[in-house]
């Protein structure tokens, strides 16, 4: 098998983990953002259900949360399941917006409270002062943490070969297994490096961006 075939069948399984990654931060970033609010919610049984939740998902591995959201349906309540990328997705999702949302709280939950009654005392609303003062501070503490969870995204997207997901690693398994060449593993890193990199890029230019709002 030529350069030129094996680089056509990695970048086909590249564009799953494009997929996997891209439709996973659509959701866990807005799902995140939710359940840490629910985490900080005042009303106790709320806040003890959430954070229960958050640790069950942060305490076990993402491989065996694939494994339950694919195979649970049909193994405990007899149903239908879902098709191999779906359940990826969900699983994914879950598991990264449990991770943001201790990523948001933990930001949020930074910013002295002086602030927010220094804005009151300016006759703003609450909204106005989580808008206009918090936001930008929260994001600016946020960034790092994020990038790297973002980044460790990436590499995660492998984990979907568990449930045959025809993702880059699985399909540069798939080669190596057939001719038996062990190159394409190496030329898969290549991959995973670049996407890599270019992250790590983006996310020192945001957190330059938002020096400006240092707490």
């Amino acid at each position: 098998m030529n350069f030129l075939q094996v680089t056509i069948n990695l970048a086909e399984g590249f564009y799953t983990t494009l997929l996997l990654f891209a439709i996973t931060l659509v959701g866990s970033l807005p799902l995140g953002l939710l359940i840490a609010f629910g985490s900080m919610s005042k009303i106790k049984p709320i806040r003890a259900v959430v954070r229960g939740l958050v640790w069950i998902i942060r305490g076990t591995p993402l491989m065996l949360q694939v494994i339950l959201v694919f195979y649970g349906p049909g193994l405990i309540f007899g149903l239908y399941g879902l098709d191999r990328f779906p359940a990826v997705v969900i699983a994914f999702i879950i598991n990264y917006a449990a991770y943001f949302s201790e990523i948001y709280r933990g930001g949020i939950e930074s910013i002295p409270k002086g602030q927010y009654e220094a804005g009151q005392v300016l006759g703003m609303t609450k909204t106005q002062i989580f808008f206009k003062v918090v936001l930008f501070q929260v994001i600016k503490r946020i960034i790092p943490p994020m990038g790297n969870e973002i980044i460790t995204l990436v590499k995660d997207t492998s984990l979907a070969r568990v449930i045959a997901v025809n993702e880059l690693l699985n399909s540069a398994q798939d080669i190596v297994g057939e001719h038996a060449i062990i190159w394409p593993i190496f030329y898969t890193g290549a991959f995973y490096l670049l996407f890599t990199g270019l992250l790590t890029i983006l996310f020192g230019k945001l957190e330059k961006k938002f020096n400006y709002y240092a707490g």
